[in-house]
């Protein structure tokens, strides 16, 4: 009996160990999207940031020319590189300003597509609970907010990250704002999971594509310069998975950085709404190829071999225009 009752105690301490592990891998395992495509090899999709301010600053003017550009790419989704609600993100799931600064906005047929959008550090001063929530989508089926996920494209992954935790300041000189940090804390090891979802993810990904989207800039011309935490725990990653592009809001502009050591490209599109005139660092460094200090917004066009990157501005005129293949990086304009 007592051997028995040892045996037992093996197994289940076996068994422990097996389940401990089996939920470990779960949880670091980002959720994920299988958005299905027009099944032509081909993807086309819009990126804006910072833009919840019911239609001001310009905002319905970029929503007119975002209507005209998705209607002739026949886009399949919106990304939002977050500050999706100025100024404190929403109050709860029966704020206005969700209906006020997204549906009553993009209201055009063409922009009636999925958005998948991340959360900004504006986002994180209202209730992040509501706009997480999925009762939004019973307000607006297009909406789709998470903290970091995945979303497969067919000939693209595009793994969106929850990067304002990562910003110290936020925590530790928040002036006069309040911040809801529920289901962050605490911050060191919900930032550690963040990293490890994120480098697990790509590291299984065998799309032709890689792009990881965050709110924050890893490198910028703006306001906000580079983001010297994400520079470090980021960049690594995205150099060792061979990421294609990372997408950012944050900075009120339009850029176009290229990494110095690696293919990587740095796009900027937080450009939705008010932007920051004349509010430039670092304009003159070699790796920076474009910068636009006004509203805007940019379009993504993927094949299996190339890629297209455009920037529009508040008239709908492009304003630079870049393009890559597997085997070739050129630009143009």
């Amino acid at each position: 009996m007592a051997k028995f009752s040892k045996n037992s105690m093996v197994l289940c301490f076996l068994v422990a160990i097996v389940f401990v592990i089996s939920s470990a891998s779960a949880s670091t395992r980002l959720k994920k999207f299988n958005h299905p495509t027009k099944g032509d090899g081909t993807l086309n999709f819009l990126v804006i940031g910072d833009w919840g301010r019911r239609g001001t600053y310009n905002q319905s003017h970029v929503a007119r020319h975002m209507e005209r550009v998705g209607e002739k790419l026949d886009i399949d989704f919106v990304l939002s590189t977050g500050d999706n609600f100025y100024d404190n993100g929403l109050t709860g799931v029966n704020d206005t300003n969700f209906v006020e600064s997204f549906t009553n906005i993009y209201t055009a047929k063409s922009l009636q597509k999925q958005w998948y959008s991340v959360l900004g550090n504006h986002d994180y001063r209202g209730n992040v609970e509501a706009q997480l929530s999925p009762y939004l989508r019973k307000i607006d089926s297009r909406w789709i907010c998470l903290r970091s996920f995945v979303v497969n494209a067919e000939i693209a992954e595009i793994f969106m990250v929850d990067t304002t935790p990562f910003e110290e300041k936020y925590f530790t000189t928040p002036k006069d704002h309040i911040y809801d940090w529920r289901g962050v804390l605490p911050r060191h090891a919900y930032m550690a999971s963040v990293v490890k979802e994120l480098e697990k993810a790509l590291s299984e990904s065998t799309a032709t594509w890689k792009i990881v989207l965050g709110h924050h800039a890893i490198r910028s011309a703006g306001h906000h310069g580079d983001t010297q935490i994400l520079v470090d725990r980021f960049l690594p990653i995205l150099r060792k998975y061979d990421v294609d592009f990372y997408m950012n809001g944050h900075d009120h502009c339009l850029e176009h950085i290229s990494d110095t050591e690696s293919p990587l490209q740095f796009l900027v599109s937080g450009a939705g709404s008010k932007a920051w005139r004349g509010d430039i660092k670092g304009i003159n460094r070699d790796d920076v190829h474009f910068f636009h200090d006004g509203q805007g917004f940019m379009s993504v066009e993927l094949t299996p071999t190339e890629a297209e990157i455009k920037y529009y501005d508040v008239f709908g005129r492009i304003r630079h225009r870049w393009s890559r293949s597997k085997n070739l990086l050129h630009s143009a304009m």
